[in-house]
């Protein structure tokens, strides 16, 4: 059983998380600020974290910045702040994801599971270096052969777009920042160039999505960045 520590402020977002949580077979712990989050995380160990920024004595990016200086537990952002900014700099500190309230459980249910994947992918090495094709929804990406087939439906793709499709799959569920994804592909001197970014997400978007004007694969974070699933 995965353990998830709720960390907000809000006594009514904290009673519907441990009832939707518990619900799906999660262990629930509740902290109402920062300090009880802390020492949440020393005595429990939790899975994962949900972790609301407006905290009433400290803020949710100083202990994200703490957080991440000696844990790697995934944690999740769920907060009222939707300013783009704060986003971006909450990601680039370390979340693993960001979500803003009001938000759907089912959504939020399927960040959590993306975030536990990604989080056992990370503390199995060998696993993770064993793992050369993904396959998510009905595409199926190989890393070692660098082919990339639909059904079974070859589909071709240059260098970078397969650098950059590959990156995200990888990352299934995760929100990379366009400066993490500029940095991965391109160096750390075109972490400014987010335009190469949308030339990019518009040719793959073209070669497979079915509907390029809607799409369900490939998801934009507006001002944020780019997720896949």
């Amino acid at each position: 059983m995965k353990h998830i520590l709720v960390i907000d402020d809000e006594a009514q977002i904290r009673r519907f998380l441990h009832i939707a949580l518990e619900a799906e077979n999660y262990k629930v712990s509740l902290a109402e600020d920062g300090k009880q989050g802390l020492q949440a995380i020393a005595l429990h160990a939790p899975d994962l974290i949900i972790l609301d920024l407006g905290l009433p004595d400290i803020s949710g990016i100083d202990l994200l910045k703490d957080i991440r200086q000696w844990s790697q537990t995934p944690i999740i952002i769920l907060s009222v702040q939707n300013q783009e900014p704060v986003k971006v700099k909450a990601l680039d500190l370390g979340a693993n994801d960001y979500l803003t309230k009001p938000f759907g459980v089912k959504e939020l249910l399927a960040r959590i599971r993306n975030a536990l994947r990604y989080s056992e992918r990370q503390q199995n090495p060998a696993a993770q270096e064993s793992k050369t094709v993904f396959s998510i929804d009905n595409l199926t990406l190989d890393l070692q052969a660098r082919t990339l087939h639909q059904d079974t439906r070859p589909i071709k793709l240059t260098k970078t777009e397969f650098n950059f499709l590959a990156l995200l799959m990888e990352h299934q569920g995760m929100v990379l920042t366009h400066p993490q994804i500029l940095r991965k592909l391109w160096g750390p001197e075109f972490i400014h160039e987010t335009h190469y970014l949308q030339v990019y997400v518009s040719q793959l978007r073209k070669k497979i999505e079915k509907d390029p004007t809607q799409p369900q694969l490939l998801i934009t974070e507006p001002g944020v960045g780019y997720r896949f699933g």
